[in-house]
């Protein structure tokens, strides 16, 4: 076990769904999970695909994120929603709800829900490319437990609080926008440590500033709030950190304050020294394209965006100019022919969670 090991998608599939099952999970349910986690994998975001799946495991087994999912519906009026997920699957209270935003706006040009309550529920696109596929565009947003400094600081308070933007066009691909607010993600850099390789240069800052790139201390120090990731644009206002700092405290406010749920230290996931849920909170929006203009054209129009921006002129040094969504559709491709990539760190937590739910029928799988 000391190489990376490509998996058939179906096999790590069925994989996650008989995981999320024997921990409980109901079977249309362990499927929605597991539907979200191989999306990630398909598109190459190793940090919230199958990689993720232990993380799942160990809250479950924690008891604090709950198997079944009870949503209390707070408030229902017109185009919009709040929700409570009770510490359930984010997945599945995230693919419900922006089901929920997408319905709305079928009616009324609009749909818009908040969640409180909520737990990590994976890759943002997946709920956006929801909206795409139904002609509307979709939105979403999550805060996330203590990461980010706020610009000039050196505390964790913010989490990575990523942004998704999802736009269907006329191309093989719709334009799906899915980033942190930090330059980085904290799964990235669990991805690093399960690769024994050093966090990248200007990722991570110390409690005295000084970058940080020791991987396996860094998630520890992130907990005990000793270091920080940092948000995009870096420490400085020239280069615009002003602007990813202000990015994650806007997504802070939609993600708790909207729906009268809980932000930034009260999301560590920890109370007189025990652990709870992490009390995670969502938005999702969708808008009608129909209601707003012809579908036909605007999917013309996003197309033409997206394929002058790929067709300008490129830096001598560089071969191609991208557009979000575009390579993913190219990862997904290959993917699909090679198999998902499965390195030996992941491998050790995946063969941990096989023997301990006696799933005997996948120790040959690497």
């Amino acid at each position: 076990m000391s190489e990376i090991k490509r998996v058939p998608v179906e096999k790590v599939y069925k994989l996650m769904v008989e995981v999320f099952t024997k921990l409980g999970v109901p079977d249309d349910e362990a499927k929605i999970c597991a539907d979200v986690l191989i999306e990630s994998d398909l598109s190459g975001i190793e940090s919230h695909g199958v990689g993720r799946l232990k993380m799942y495991y160990d809250r479950i087994k924690a008891n604090i994120q709950f198997v079944d999912t009870k949503i209390d519906v707070i408030k229902d009026f017109a185009a919009i929603a709040v929700w409570d997920g009770n510490h359930g699957m984010g997945h599945v209270i995230a693919k419900r709800a922006m089901q929920e935003a997408i319905d709305k706006a079928k009616e009324f040009g609009i749909g818009c829900v908040t969640v409180r309550n909520s737990t990590h529920y994976g890759i943002c696109g997946y709920y956006a490319k929801m909206a795409c596929e139904q002609d509307m565009i979709g939105i979403t947003m999550t805060n996330a437990r203590p990461s980010i400094a706020p610009l000039f600081g050196v505390s964790p308070m913010l989490g990575t609080n990523p942004i998704c933007f999802g736009a269907p066009s006329d191309k093989e691909y719709d334009f799906i926008y899915d980033a942190a607010t930090s330059i980085s993600q904290r799964g990235k850099v669990e991805v690093y440590d399960r690769a024994e390789k050093p966090t990248p240069e200007g990722w991570a800052i110390n409690s005295k500033g000084k970058s940080y790139t020791d991987t396996k201390q860094l998630l520890v120090d992130l907990i005990e709030g000793n270091a920080s990731m940092i948000g995009l644009g870096g420490t400085e206002e020239e280069t615009g950190g002003h602007k990813g700092y202000s990015l994650a405290v806007m997504v802070e406010i939609l993600s708790a304050a909207l729906q009268a749920g809980s932000f930034m230290d009260q999301l560590h996931g920890w109370e007189d020294g025990k652990r709870v849920p992490y009390k995670l909170g969502h938005i999702f929006i969708a808008l009608d394209i129909e209601k707003f203009t012809d579908i036909t054209n605007f999917k013309r129009i996003t197309g033409e965006i997206m394929t002058l921006l790929q067709n300008s002129k490129k830096r001598p040094d560089k071969d191609r100019i991208w557009i979000a969504g575009e390579k993913e559709y190219f990862i997904e491709k290959k993917i699909r022919e090679n198999g998902i990539p499965i390195n030996p760190g992941l491998q050790k937590n995946l063969i941990i969670m096989i023997n301990e739910l006696n799933l005997s029928r996948y120790n040959n799988l690497f």
